[in-house]
């Protein structure tokens, strides 16, 4: 079984940094299913769920990620996210809340700082409903 190591570091913090067998990562091309050994490849990624299937665990490893970049090397891959959550941490009436006080901040918003400010944190709450999305049509399958 070959393995390949995944770093993926927010602003904030280093959310996950392990092996993983797998990775599929919401790239603004699409979904990027990558394997140990893939071509080295840059892109953007976009709001979405990055998915690891981690050796010897049963349940993938689900990131709620709002944008940012991805580096792949053969053995390694990098994002650097603007904003990332663990499916752990999550939580859908705090989503939805965030949802809409960002929605509110890009219609009020003054300045082109302030509306930046509110586009970051409306793609960070879509990110992670579509994590938790994700999370609930698996446990329906």
């Amino acid at each position: 079984m070959s393995i390949m190591q995944v770093e993926v570091v927010s602003n904030e913090q280093n959310i996950y940094s392990g092996q993983a067998e797998f990775a599929v990562v919401p790239t603004v091309s699409g979904e990027l299913g990558i394997y140990p050994q893939h071509v080295p490849i840059m892109s953007l990624v976009r709001p979405g769920v990055l998915r690891l299937r981690v050796p010897g665990e049963a349940e993938e490893v689900l990131v709620a990620i709002s944008g940012g970049v991805l580096e792949v090397q053969p053995n390694k891959v990098t994002i650097l996210a603007d904003v990332a959550v663990r499916s752990a941490e999550m939580d859908q009436a705090r989503a939805e809340e965030a949802k809409k006080a960002a929605e509110a901040k890009m219609v009020n918003a003054e300045d082109a700082e302030s509306l930046a400010k509110a586009q970051a944190a409306l793609a960070a709450a879509i990110a992670e409903l579509k994590a938790l999305d994700y999370l609930r049509s698996r446990k329906n399958q």
